[in-house]
């Protein structure tokens, strides 16, 4: 088994670490455009092997897409990061032609891939990869709903007092400030619905703080988070290369699911060996299908950007 990740900066990086650590492939490779970073990120993790006992071989790589032939599962992670006051939709430009790049470079020697997308804005980038590959559906897969629906679970485990391993919460719709959705009504904590423990105004605060998330994480670093979206994207790996059929918030290609076709979207997925298997329906209600179509319509608006673009 071998897997590749394209991107070897804070994101790209921390996610090959987590699944070196997890040991779910033989071999794993990390590629960037830099010249020897990746090189030396790949030693460096090789030289952690000793003290985290795992024995993954970690190969880095600049630029040279044949050391990727015969990969597995390829994770994204491609293109600049956010940065104070820039939003995901902002970064279409750049990032759309990287990770256009990137799909048909991987393809050329793993044409049997697996991609997650990690790269933002997300839910744009995984469309224009199932769109520039031509791959079928269930092999084009991007992360955002897992990273999302963590962050929901810590901020809710703040106000709970609680272990957020003990939480259940899912985020849907778009991976965005203002396009996703934290639903409240299903988060549990232990087979308890938190809305038994948290008030409205409670629960309307922690949707609030999560879909700025990745905002405020901005706002105190100066760049884009990395420890979470990087452990997000290994467990996405994880389940796909274990065939471990664990259902994930992920964005998908809907094809009338949700109301939504022709879109690339947050929703829950089951994950085994050959991608997304099964799009789960959890009968949204009305005002949540409200909150669902928004999100599509502003997700499909960033995604006519590529229409204008020369890729």
């Amino acid at each position: 088994m071998k897997i590749t990740v394209v991107g070897a900066g804070a994101v790209g990086a921390t996610c090959a670490d987590n699944i070196a650590r997890r040991e779910l492939a033989e071999e794993l490779v990390l590629l960037d455009i830099k010249e020897g970073i990746a090189e030396g990120k790949a030693m460096d993790m090789m030289q952690t092997m000793t003290m985290n006992g795992f024995d993954t071989k970690v190969i880095g790589s600049t630029n040279d897409y044949s050391k990727t032939a015969g990969s597995s599962v390829v994770v994204i992670t491609s293109g600049i990061p956010r940065k104070p006051g820039m939003t995901r939709e902002e970064l279409i430009g750049t990032n759309a032609s990287i990770v256009k790049g990137v799909t048909e470079n991987i393809l050329k020697y793993s044409p049997d891939a697996i991609i997650v997308v990690i790269s933002n804005p997300m839910d744009t980038m995984t469309y224009l990869a199932l769109k520039a590959s031509g791959l079928p559906k269930n092999r084009i897969i991007g992360m955002g709903g897992i990273l999302d629906s963590a962050r929901f679970k810590y901020y809710l485990s703040q106000s709970l007092n609680c272990s957020a391993n003990d939480l259940q919460g899912v985020v849907i719709g778009g991976h965005g400030d203002t396009t996703m959705i934290p639903l409240t009504r299903l988060a549990t904590l232990n087979s308890l619905p938190v809305s038994n423990l948290l008030s409205a105004e409670q629960l309307s605060q922690i949707s609030a703080d999560t879909m700025v998330g990745g905002a405020t994480l901005t706002k105190f670093m100066g760049t884009s988070a990395w420890y979470a979206p990087g452990a997000a994207g290994a467990i996405l790996v994880e389940s796909i290369v274990r065939d471990e059929k664990k259902v994930f918030p992920c964005c998908v290609s809907l094809e009338g699911e949700y109301g939504q076709s022709d879109i690339c979207l947050g929703v829950p997925v089951v994950i085994g060996k050959n991608g997304w298997e099964k799009i789960v329906d959890y009968k949204l209600t009305a005002d949540e299908q409200a909150a669902f179509n928004k999100s599509a319509d502003a997700v499909r608006n960033m995604n006519e950007v590529l229409s204008t673009l020369s890729l």
